[in-house]
């Protein structure tokens, strides 16, 4: 007797524990050949709701035709594209915002056109950040499996043959065993304790106080803080300056863009700037709270002064998209070897502290009374 109004699905413990709602997902590669496919039958001539009906059922993505089939029927009910978007739950903000400002001012083609630039370019930015990443994480973890197998594996059946045979050991070794056998126990209490700290840390990392506060700490590291700073502003100004070029006004662009950063810090800097620009201040002023670089305020106050405000902020993403490329590239050229040269001291010392004493037995001889 009862009747069902709306069905969701349940996040998962750590989804709600992290505070994530749980969406399906879409790939950069899958949506930029959804929104190209989708341009071209626009201009080709097609209606929208053709073109959706189309693309549900011809998407080179099969997972991506049934959120095309929501999309055309909320559009064959009589909502707008940006409206049956939105609710679909899966796209993001900026995405719909765009598609809005497209159909205000009747340019759909023309704005899909900037976001699919848009999209290229975000996306390989991320994809060249991931690919220099790999290999130091994978060095990582590769030298941590084998350091590990040695200390639980092969120190203690050493420790019991040397104990047994009664011989001498020399202070390195006598130093492994001790903090690897003997006190095992404290070692990894104090891992588990720094693990802890890094898990507490993480969870209060995503609150929105522990975000801000975690925020100011990490921008203030030198060279990594700096160029996450000059990552969060590049992806804000390439975001804000799309939206501005398909004709969003800036209000409305400011508020997309903000809820498009990760960064809590600038999230709300950009929304406490939103407000003043909705007062009358200008966009460098309302920026100016000690969060956004300098050069992308003076850059800004230049663009606000000529009318080429779209314009400069894609001048100031490529800039900075530019030198986090090549700071990236820099630290990660200076931490691979650092890596393997550390790694390679470590088990060094492992092996020539495990194989001292056998050493020292083979050259002093088995002793008089063998």
């Amino acid at each position: 007797g009862l009747y069902i109004y709306s069905v969701e699905s349940r996040s998962s413990l750590i989804s709600g524990m992290l505070g994530v709602r749980k969406e399906r997902k879409i790939s950069g590669n899958d949506f930029l050949i959804l929104n190209q496919q989708f341009n071209t039958l626009i201009k080709a001539g097609l209606p929208i709701l053709k073109a959706l009906d189309l693309l549900a059922t011809r998407a080179t993505a099969p997972k991506l035709r049934p959120i095309l089939t929501q999309v055309r029927d909320r559009v064959r009910e009589g909502k707008s594209l940006s409206e049956a978007i939105e609710e679909a739950g899966v796209f993001s903000k900026v995405y719909s915002t765009a598609i809005l400002a497209g159909e205000k001012s009747g340019n759909l083609s023309g704005v899909l056109d900037y976001y699919i630039a848009y999209q290229r370019v975000s996306t390989g930015v991320k994809k060249k950040i991931v690919a220099s990443l790999v290999y130091p994480i994978l060095l990582v973890v590769v030298a941590t499996s084998v350091v590990t197998y040695l200390v639980t594996g092969v120190i203690p059946k050493f420790a019991t043959l040397y104990r047994d045979l009664g011989v001498p050991l020399p202070g390195p070794t006598q130093f492994l065993i001790a903090i690897t056998v003997d006190y095992r126990i404290y070692i990894l209490s104090v891992l588990g304790a720094f693990l802890l700290g890094v898990v507490g840390v993480f969870f209060w990392s995503r609150s929105e106080e522990g975000g801000v506060a975690f925020d100011r700490i990490v921008f203030r590291v030198p060279v990594l803080g700096d160029t996450l700073l000059k990552f969060q502003a590049s992806q804000f100004c390439r975001t804000l300056s799309t939206l501005l070029t398909g004709g969003t006004p800036l209000v409305a662009a400011l508020q997309t863009a903000a809820d498009s950063i990760s960064s809590r810090l600038m999230r709300g800097s950009v929304k406490n700037a939103t407000q003043m620009v909705r007062e009358g201040e200008s966009l460098h002023g309302a920026l100016a709270t000690g969060v956004m670089p300098e050069l992308a305020l003076d850059m800004i106050e230049v663009g606000e002064s000529s009318g080429a405000l779209a314009p400069m902020l894609n001048s100031v993403a490529e800039f900075y998209e530019e030198e986090v490329s090549l700071r990236l590239g820099a630290m990660v050229a200076l931490i691979e070897p650092v890596i393997l040269v550390f790694m390679g001291m470590v088990v060094a010392f492992i092996l020539i502290s495990l194989y001292l004493p056998i050493f020292s037995f083979s050259i002093n001889g088995p002793g008089p009374g063998a």
